[in-house]
């Protein structure tokens, strides 16, 4: 039976990552990522299996993040449904595509790159870089060729999504405002085909295990997801009182150390 100090733990991780994505309007895989990896491997599952199992989890986690998301920005208008709808086939694919292929990538790739992605991330928040806007509007077949790589992205680091679509869109002249809405949006479809993907690719190898189902782990996604759609509401609240820049700032640090320390940790194993 699982202890309730697992239970609990799961439940004060959502709380937290509910609070700061509602707070600055991040997804919290840079920080679901690294920690499920410790708790995981500290439970003894083996290296390899825990860094997939938290890429898993917290995709699926992502599923109750983002349609909170979806709801606030709706409600304001600032979604454009048509570059959703426009994105989501090519999101579709990459994420699939990417969730089969990542359980034969060795984790200490796959944590080399999320490391990478989270410098890179850190870089832009604090230099505040932004491509210059183009002058050919988004296309068709643009907007399927960008979806294909935001979503291959975001399977393989759980991570990056967002990041990856608001820059993105704002080169493609849409505002700020709809570029976050939209990427909130985006989010929905990666979460549920990369929670499918990782539960199909890890059906076989986690079968023997009593809690999850392929590479989800259904305690830690349930208790997560409550924590985290409760704590969202205040983080919201608390968002209009803070400097939200200066702890964007904080919060990417923090994730970059975590994702270099979760390297550190498997090169060593």
């Amino acid at each position: 039976m699982l202890d309730i100090e697992w239970i609990l733990l799961y439940l004060v991780l959502g709380a937290f990552v509910g609070f700061v994505a509602g707070l600055l309007g991040l997804g919290g895989g840079g920080l679901l990522v690294p920690l499920l990896t410790y708790i995981f491997t500290y439970q003894g599952i083996s290296v390899d299996n825990a860094v997939h199992l938290a890429l898993g989890t917290s995709l699926a986690c992502m599923i109750i993040s983002s349609t909170a998301s979806i709801r606030v920005h709706a409600s304001r208008g600032a979604i454009e449904w048509q570059v959703v709808g426009g994105m989501a086939p090519g999101i579709i694919v990459g994420t699939f595509l990417v969730t089969q292929a990542a359980t034969h990538v060795n984790s200490v790739y796959i944590a080399i790159f999320f490391a990478l992605l989270m410098v890179i991330v850190t870089g832009q928040m604090f230099l505040n870089w932004q491509p210059r806007p183009s002058s050919k509007p988004a296309t068709f077949r643009g907007l399927i060729a960008a979806g294909i790589g935001i979503g291959s992205v975001s399977a393989l680091v759980a991570v990056g999504g967002g990041f990856l679509a608001v820059t993105y869109l704002g080169y493609k002249n849409v505002n700020v405002k709809s570029a976050i809405g939209t990427s909130a949006a985006i989010g929905f479809p990666i979460a549920i085909t990369g929670t499918i993907g990782y539960m199909i690719s890890g059906w076989s190898i986690t079968l023997s295990n009593t809690y999850t189902v392929g590479f989800i782990d259904v305690p830690a996604f349930l208790t997560i997801a409550i924590g985290s759609f409760i704590a969202a509401s205040y983080g919201t609240r608390c968002s209009h009182n803070l400097p939200d820049v200066f702890l964007k700032k904080i919060l990417a640090v923090i994730s970059l150390l975590l994702s270099i320390k979760m390297l550190i940790s498997l090169v060593q194993f």
